[in-house]
């Protein structure tokens, strides 16, 4: 049995490691010798066919492995327990009688970029996604991270938006904006802008008692929200169809005038996470006729928003080279906006090139985490933020 590759790159030496990715977009990747191979995309594992091709692709691994006579030193997997490539995981590492490691999903995102770069060095990290389980137990999704190699710090995230009927939120946009909207001191408003949906009508009490309404700081739910907002995505019938429908309509507008900067659209606490209800609340009461302006608009205020946030991050830890990835970099406006704008302020900038933005990507973080990991001076079991000895973000410009 062969394992099929879809990439081969050169990486630093180090422990054999075999890492079983992420939930959605599922790959695996090997690492023997200086030498990481990344699996096709074995698909979701949300159901038996998708999570009987994982393993059939994690022993097709393990074979390779027995070919180059060794053995993984170290089973790489998500923080989240229940996913099934981290309970296989576990199976795996029981079998060979080895270390299973967890790796947060963020810090694999940006661990990812850097392998690919070859950096061995710190990197200011920024992941922008649908969502990742935190080392809180919260749904993360928009994260500002200091990363070097096994040891890390969530410098701030995006401040947390309700989820109004939890995973639900995540396929009707409008549930995000209804809860923008609560936040806004607006929940008065939701059953009348949304006759047509039978839940609109008690979801402003549901969101006030915290029933059934967990927050997120994710990127991809603040996509949602806007869209919802615009009246641009309801229910989604297709994965990320509201955040498209949101960048083709600043495309259309884009392509004869530029979009323009709000000002004083976006805040801070005093931690440094960065809130966003500002720029939302602009997109509250747009008239039909200026839906792509507002998208545009919304577009160039929060690349500048996040390029304020990064920098004062890159002025606080004195680290130049950001690393952007995550599925919300999909998107090329948001992608080429805040690329140039960091630039610009004199960092380096490292996006994936040969690798995608999203989660197929997440094994080849794992795996160099845990290279990392075995490698250096902290043990599998006590993974987790690892301080960079610096004060924490809260002052930015």
């Amino acid at each position: 049995m062969t394992a099929p590759v879809e990439h081969a790159l050169t990486v630093a030496p180090g422990p054999d490691v075999l890492a079983l990715g992420a939930w959605f977009k599922n790959t695996v990747c090997a690492l023997i010798g200086s030498s990481a191979s990344i699996s096709p995309t074995v698909g979701d594992l949300d159901g038996v066919p998708g999570c009987l091709a994982h393993e059939a692709t994690v022993r097709a691994h393990l074979e390779v492995f027995r070919r180059s006579g060794t053995s993984p030193a170290a089973i790489a997997h998500d923080l989240h327990p229940d996913f099934h490539s981290s309970r296989f995981a576990q199976e795996i590492a029981d079998e060979l009688g080895v270390q299973a490691i967890p790796v947060q999903h963020h810090h694999a995102h940006i661990a990812a970029v850097a392998a690919e770069h070859g950096l061995q060095d710190p990197v200011i990290g920024l992941a922008l996604d649908g969502v990742g389980l935190g080392t809180d137990g919260t749904a993360w999704g928009g994260e500002l991270l200091w990363v070097d190699g096994h040891r890390w710090e969530r410098i701030a995230g995006l401040r947390p938006l309700p989820m109004p009927g939890g995973d639900r939120a995540a396929r009707e946009p409008w549930r995000m904006a209804a809860g923008v909207l609560a936040e806004l001191g607006r929940g008065d408003q939701i059953a009348q802008r949304w006759p047509d949906q039978g839940a609109a009508a008690g979801l402003a009490r549901i969101i006030a008692s915290g029933l059934r309404t967990p927050y997120t700081s994710s990127m991809g739910r603040v996509f949602d929200a806007a869209a919802g907002l615009l009246g641009l995505s309801t229910v989604m019938t297709q994965e990320a169809e509201a955040a498209i429908s949101l960048e083709s309509a600043a495309t259309r507008y884009l392509a004869t005038a530029p979009g323009h900067v709000l000002e004083h659209s976006w805040e801070y606490d005093g931690h440094g996470h960065l809130d966003l209800r500002p720029l939302l609340a602009t997109l509250a009461d747009i008239p039909p006729g200026e839906v792509e302006l507002a998208a545009a608009r919304f577009h160039a205020t929060l690349a500048a928003a996040l390029a304020d946030w990064v920098g004062a991050a890159v002025r606080d830890r004195g680290v130049e080279v950001v690393a952007l990835a995550g599925g919300c970099f999909f998107n090329a406006i948001l992608r080429a906006d805040l690329s140039a704008r960091l630039q610009e302020a004199g960092m380096r900038v490292i996006v994936p090139t040969r690798l995608l933005p999203g989660d197929t990507a997440i094994a080849l973080g794992q795996a160099v985490i845990a290279r990392s990991t075995l490698a250096g001076d902290l043990s599998p079991g006590e993974y987790g933020e690892q301080s960079a000895g610096r004060r924490p973000l809260t002052e930015v410009s």
